[in-house]
């Protein structure tokens, strides 16, 4: 599964997003396909058990609003996962862009898609998963505006004597990132 460019693919011209644990950055595989892959920074120490938490949980994760992971490499000097690549960005570009707009009908499917992963993940899944992370660079959509849940680095598996607990004091009352307002919480109902 090797990538078709030839030299360095974690250059400035294949970066398409940057965050507190590494990079994301654009390739192609021999077979045609886009992928993103996130490099973690293991200069951060935190990138280690980041890397380790996506690891865990991606690996029994499987919904059509999650991202799909394709596979993981890791050794002691590098650490990537490579995921489906998202052509239309994050809902970030779409809600803080002058250029970008979203009528409601899209508005309301995205909102039904992240709500579905959210659902999945603390009550589909055999241990509950509280996403720790939803803000709208999180939300990455898909060549048909479909949304996935991304970025499971701070996520908490519960088990079960632990969900109550969690879902109680995990949020910040009253507070959901600038955007998503209008969406969701991750509550307990």
């Amino acid at each position: 599964m090797g990538l078709r460019k030839p030299g360095d693919p974690f250059t400035e011209s294949n970066l398409i997003g940057s965050e507190s644990f590494g990079s994301v950055y654009k390739g192609v595989l021999r077979s045609g396909t886009s992928i993103a892959v996130k490099v973690f920074n293991l200069q951060v120490e935190a990138a280690f058990k980041s890397f380790d938490t996506e690891c865990e949980v991606l690996r029994n994760l499987q919904h059509r609003n999650l991202v799909k992971v394709i596979t993981s490499c890791s050794n002691l000097d590098f650490k990537a996962l490579v995921l489906k690549y998202m052509p239309d960005e994050s809902l970030e570009k779409y809600l803080y862009s002058h250029n970008y707009f979203l009528d409601i009908r899209q508005t309301l499917s995205i909102m039904i898609d992240v709500a579905c992963a959210l659902e999945y993940l603390h009550y589909g899944c055999s241990l509950p998963m509280i996403h720790c992370d939803l803000k709208p660079s999180n939300v990455l959509l898909d060549e048909d505006m479909v949304a996935h849940l991304s970025d499971f680095g701070i996520s908490k598996l519960l088990s079960e004597d632990e969900s109550d607990l969690y879902t109680k004091t995990l949020a910040t009352f009253g507070y959901i990132a600038p955007g998503m307002s209008l969406c969701f919480c991750e509550f307990e109902h």
